[in-house]
């Protein structure tokens, strides 16, 4: 067994692999050869520690992640890669960057197909790992020339402007949320907030939301009013109706109904279904994340370091 740490993880697949790759996967009817039973979720004392396990045999491969996320911790993962024939352990990865690189990378799928070809503004809710992966990759697929971000109030917004200028040559702006809504085309939540971050009512005509953060029933990033605006789609229908607070709250109410979910990712990305049908649409991507993400990625980084790329 291989044992990849942090930076080898990262050292071994670019952005641009990733999102190649997760696209690849979204693009072919996954779900004949893909066995990924929703995620098992057990409470902790402090936390919620999250097991995924994902086998395809279109891919030849199987792996599980693990992951731990508290208030107090963070998020924390780790990633077993699999002989999809015996089972056999292949490879562990610490899987901290994987998560944050993959979840990033399927957000830049998602915007690449739903945002508008035009946008310059790229606004993100949060100021940790997974902000800093959306502010990075997602340009990668868009020509954003302004980055916004607004923090939780708990957090040091100057010292994440400051390191993001420093380490990653981005120039960061920090708003207040409203600011950051109706001054982006492109908008990341990528927050452990519980309760909603901002009024619906702010959006613009024709902005894209990429909603990562929330992924337990009772848990989300935005209120009533952005899903009643948006067509929404979501990377996977079983994970969303299951796990989504974003929606399934506003759902409950009866203020929106499962009609605005209007594709999965793998229908958007197959051409199936359309997702934004007119410059004016708010799109909106809710993920909630799953396992295949992780399998492709994990596969990725194993392949190429076997080849010595």
């Amino acid at each position: 067994m291989i044992f990849f740490s942090e930076d080898q993880v990262r050292q071994s697949a670019t952005p641009d692999e990733i999102i190649r790759a997760i696209r690849g996967a979204f693009a072919r009817d996954f779900h004949a050869t893909l066995r990924m039973p929703v995620r098992t979720q057990l409470e902790l004392a402090g936390g919620v520690l999250l097991v995924m396990p994902c086998f395809d045999s279109e891919l030849h491969a199987a792996g599980v992640k693990i992951v731990s996320v508290s208030s107090e911790a963070g998020v924390s993962a780790t990633y077993s890669l699999l002989d999809a024939s015996s089972g056999k352990a292949l490879a562990l990865m610490e899987a901290n960057y994987l998560t944050d690189v993959r979840t990033a990378a399927t957000s830049a799928v998602a915007t690449d197909l739903l945002a508008l070809p035009e946008a310059k503004s790229l606004g993100v809710f949060g100021s940790g790992r997974q902000a800093i992966a959306h502010l990075t990759v997602l340009r990668h697929v868009r020509d954003f020339r302004r980055f916004l971000v607004c923090g939780s109030g708990r957090s040091d917004l100057g010292a994440f402007v400051s390191k993001m200028k420093a380490e990653h040559v981005i120039e960061v702006e920090a708003v207040d949320a409203e600011t950051c809504v109706r001054e982006s085309d492109v908008l990341c939540t990528c927050t452990t907030s519980h309760q909603p971050l901002l009024n619906g009512e702010w959006l613009p005509p024709g902005t894209h939301l990429n909603l990562v953060g929330a992924f337990q029933p009772e848990t989300r990033e935005v209120d009533d009013e952005t899903v009643r605006r948006a067509r929404i789609v979501v990377d996977t229908y079983e994970g969303a109706m299951a796990e989504a607070g974003d929606l399934l709250i506003p759902f409950k109410k009866g203020i929106a109904d499962a009609s605005r979910v209007v594709a999965d990712l793998h229908e958007i990305v197959s051409g199936k279904k359309t997702g934004r049908t007119s410059p004016a649409d708010i799109t909106l991507f809710k993920s909630v994340g799953c396992a295949l993400e992780d399998l492709v990625t994990a596969s990725l980084v194993f392949e190429k370091r076997q080849r010595g790329a």
